[in-house]
């Protein structure tokens, strides 16, 4: 249990510290260029139905958990300090508690140069940025930011205390999964159905569990706990994902005000409903992303917190 403390506590410090690293060989890319292997091998043979995307899911998957314990066991065999420190690296590179909020920061900067700021946006979200004005940038970015709460750090996390390095390995693998080939098109339909699906399995606990989080971090900075409760229950549902709503629904509330709108995806205007009451404002501006950034500072520091105090749980399961 110490070194599995240790783990969880060192990984955070380091991401906290040094961020996300960027470079070519970064496991979630490697990740990637594996699933996209897969994938091509599968579709040149005319394989694009449900059973072949089990099949990619199970390689994608399996592959990922066989590389990290692969080299685990080979460095345990030359030195136990090898095989923990590369453990770290993993679990470091894994999680992005910093990243989120750097994600944010840079937006923010940005905010005077709006075709810088919608250059930065088309790193967060997948919806067409050209027609954003200041407002729309800043929902935009509350929007993807609150949202990341949950699948780019609640379940990582989560997962890495109740589950270790093999749980977060497994989590990242099907997030990764879902954003490459979870979508509803003609190509991913039936193919990428596992990989959207289980990446729902993953993250609905995290989703609902963010809600109360964010409620938690509204009341320590005095902003809006019991609206971020009622909004969440009233408004998670506009969106089409079971676990996206919750938590923007629920930083809708906290900050007071409405978010989404107009939404246009290839052209097309997809989404004009706004999420939270007609009496919240929607014309936001900096001072609403600086002050959804200090909640979502403080809900990470949450998590951390209540991640060191669920870990212990592991030591009751039999894996």
């Amino acid at each position: 249990m110490n070194e599995h403390l240790a783990l969880v506590i060192g990984a955070c410090l380091l991401d906290v510290v040094f961020g996300d690293p960027v470079y070519r060989f970064h496991p979630v890319r490697l990740i990637g260029g594996w699933s996209q292997f897969i994938e091509r091998l599968l579709f040149e043979r005319g394989r694009n139905d449900r059973k072949a995307g089990v099949i990619h899911w199970t390689m994608v998957v399996g592959g990922a958990l066989v590389a990290w314990l692969t080299i685990h066991l080979a460095l345990l065999l030359v030195s136990p300090a090898l095989a923990t420190a590369w453990d770290l690296y993993i679990a470091y590179s894994l999680l992005s508690l910093r990243g989120l909020l750097e994600q944010g920061q840079r937006v923010l900067k940005s905010l005077e140069d709006l075709p810088k700021a919608r250059e930065h946006m088309r790193m967060l979200v997948g919806r067409d940025t050209e027609p954003l004005k200041r407002d729309g940038i800043v929902r935009a970015a509350i929007e993807s930011l609150s949202e990341n709460l949950t699948d780019g750090v609640l379940t990582p996390l989560f997962a890495l205390c109740l589950f270790g390095l093999p749980g977060l390995i497994l989590v990242k693998a099907v997030s990764t999964l879902d954003s490459m080939v979870g979508y509803k098109s003609e190509r991913y339909l039936d193919f990428g159905w596992l990989s959207a699906r289980s990446d729902d399995w993953a993250n609905w606990l995290s989703a609902r569990l963010s809600v109360v989080l964010i409620a938690l971090s509204a009341a320590i900075l005095r902003l809006h706990p019991l609206l971020a409760l009622r909004s969440a229950w009233q408004y998670h549902a506009i969106l089409p994902s079971p676990n996206s709503g919750w938590s923007e629904a629920a930083c809708a509330g906290a900050l007071r005000v409405r978010l989404l709108g107009p939404v246009w995806v290839k052209g097309q205007l997809i989404n004009e409903a706004y999420m939270g009451d007609p009496d919240w404002p929607a014309d936001l501006g900096p001072d609403h992303l600086r002050t959804a950034l200090n909640l979502l500072l403080i809900c990470c520091v949450l998590a951390f917190v209540l991640g060191v105090i669920i870990a212990p749980i592991r030591m009751l399961m039999p894996w």
